[in-house]
């Protein structure tokens, strides 16, 4: 049976992310309820584990959030991906680096050209690259021709809040998850993803159209 025509219709956004502790995992969920109550039907997915489970084991990681694992050939299904993105000293962690390097038949066929795409992030520290995962993550966009919609300084009275110290950047929301990884995402740090997903998911309706 046919999907009802509405159905048919709807934006389709992808959330690709990389959790190794739960925090972008919790940031995913938020960004999810944005982009959902603007109208788009959105899946969450993770990228494959390069980590042996000895070395997650030592590394104290708890297990995977149930999401499906997305392989490069589903993006062509899609008309936006948001990328969840935990710092490793100021960059993409490796894991969403062998992802993103897996879609070179995507890029030699040019089937990302003119989706959108964005990024949120996790880092330990207030300079723990925040800005600098968005500048590197811009180039993999640029390559594949697809269109990067920043959050620039939606709810700009959550944004400049000096009430508590909180994630994000122009790039996209994001949290802090302190030296020793034990802090969580915040009310705050949430309602700014939640943000985040609305505001993408009108930019990406615009586009897909």
């Amino acid at each position: 049976d046919k999907a009802p025509k509405e159905q048919q219709n709807m934006t389709k956004i992808a959330i690709i992310v990389y959790t190794l502790y739960g925090h972008i995992g919790t940031m995913a969920e938020s960004v999810w309820k944005g982009v959902e109550s603007a109208g788009a039907e959105c899946t969450i997915f993770q990228v494959p584990e390069t980590l042996t489970c000895e070395v997650l084991a030592k590394m104290g990681a708890p297990p995977k959030p149930d999401y499906p694992i997305i392989t490069a050939e589903q993006m062509e299904k899609y008309d936006g991906f948001i990328f969840g993105l935990s710092g490793r000293y100021g960059i993409m962690p490796a894991q969403m680096k062998t992802f993103m390097d897996s879609t070179g038949k995507l890029w030699k066929k040019g089937a990302l050209v003119g989706k959108a795409a964005g990024c949120f992030f996790s880092s330990g520290t207030q300079g723990g690259g925040q800005e600098t995962m968005g500048l590197t993550t811009v180039t993999f966009f640029a390559h594949h021709g697809m269109v990067f919609v920043p959050m620039g300084y939606i709810d700009r009275e959550k944004r400049f809040s000096f009430a508590e110290a909180h994630g994000g950047s122009a790039y996209g929301c994001g949290t802090f998850a302190g030296p020793d990884g034990m802090r969580q995402p915040s009310t705050l740090e949430k309602d700014l993803a939640v943000g985040q997903g609305k505001h993408f998911a009108v930019i990406t309706a615009k586009l897909a159209k």
